[in-house]
């Protein structure tokens, strides 16, 4: 059973209002009756930790009491973030500066830190890079990131702009490789490797489209699941409207079958990331593969469950709980 005091906070916090709409989703498609569902809902909370957009994202509705206990739900992800994370050490990845100057070995690319004074150290750096990446430093799921030209700007007024917007890290954009560039070539196209343990646990790959330069799920984006061993897409791509793609939109290209290039090199990378703080064991690493070698972005300490067993993407209705256990052994 899920852990009584998690559920009773979220029931305490919960918005009723949109339980009740996402109930409706649910019921448009499968068509049960909807007292049916809240009850299956509510019930699914109590056992298996699930909140209701897990009910809906996971189709819960559609799963036995066996499936459903495969699936890593956010009661799950939470109960793995509070065993293997520890509080006092997350902020060297919520810390976007930090991360960069803990993890500098992985980047693979220049960055610099926005400062009130240093608006001729911008300047430099913009004379090297014609295109930029700006970010601000606690934001998350692509939230005010932006990819600026920079030739032809007032660059002391740019400087002044991004300090002020708390965008203060700048960094030189990501040269994907081409194989990847030709899915998509409007947004650096990442993988999401998931490491637990130093192990890694499962892996995805995110894709822009829709004329957006950032991939992110929550921006437009869409994301197909890696096969781990091979490297291989096996699956097609979905985004959050539930839209399943095995083309591309945009270019045409042909999502099933691509093998990611550099794939070994990328995970050995994440493996040996992982390492470099022990005190969080459970870290989702989104990785650029470059022209001639993986680039680290970030690394999540709250892994974004909600990716990882998307039904599009299952084998056999089973989430990724069990193998999720293998990896915690006897922890």
């Amino acid at each position: 059973m899920a852990d009584l005091g998690y559920v009773f906070r979220r029931i305490a916090r919960m918005d009723f209002g949109r339980m009740f709409k996402v109930i409706d989703k649910c019921h448009n498609k499968c068509g049960r009756n909807k007292v049916s569902l809240f009850f299956d809902c509510v019930f699914t909370g109590l056992i298996y930790g699930a909140g209701y957009m897990d009910f809906y994202q996971f189709r819960m509705y559609d799963m036995n009491a066996k499936e459903k206990k495969t699936v890593i739900t956010r009661g799950v992800n939470n109960s793995i973030v509070r065993k293997y994370n520890d509080k006092k050490s997350i902020y060297k990845f919520d810390d976007k500066i930090k991360f960069n100057e803990i993890f500098n070995d992985y980047m693979n690319r220049e960055w610099m830190e926005v400062k009130e004074d240093n608006a001729d150290d911008f300047a430099a750096f913009c004379g090297r890079h014609a295109e930029i990446i700006v970010k601000p430093v606690s934001q998350s799921c692509g939230v005010g990131v932006e990819k600026i030209l920079t030739t032809g700007e007032d660059l002391k007024a740019l400087h002044q702009r991004l300090f002020k917007n708390g965008q203060i890290l700048v960094e030189e954009v990501a040269g994907q490789h081409d194989a990847i560039n030709a899915i998509y070539p409007l947004s650096v196209n990442t993988l999401r490797i998931v490491t637990l343990k130093n192990q890694v646990a499962t892996a995805l790959f995110r894709i822009g489209n829709g004329g957006n330069v950032v991939d992110n799920f929550n921006h437009g984006g869409m994301v197909t699941r890696i096969d781990v061993d091979d490297g291989i897409v096996k699956w097609p791509a979905i985004d959050k409207d539930t839209n399943v793609y095995e083309v591309h939109p945009y270019t045409g290209y042909k999502l099933i079958g691509t093998k990611i290039p550099m794939w070994e090199e990328a995970k050995a990378m994440c493996v040996e990331a992982s390492k470099v703080v022990p005190e969080v064991g459970y870290i989702a690493w989104d990785v650029c593969v470059g022209k001639d070698r993986p680039c680290l972005i970030e690394g999540n300490n709250y892994p974004g469950y909600d990716l990882y067993q998307l039904p599009v993407h299952r084998e056999g209705n089973m989430g990724l709980y069990p193998h999720f256990k293998e990896i915690m052994g006897d922890d």
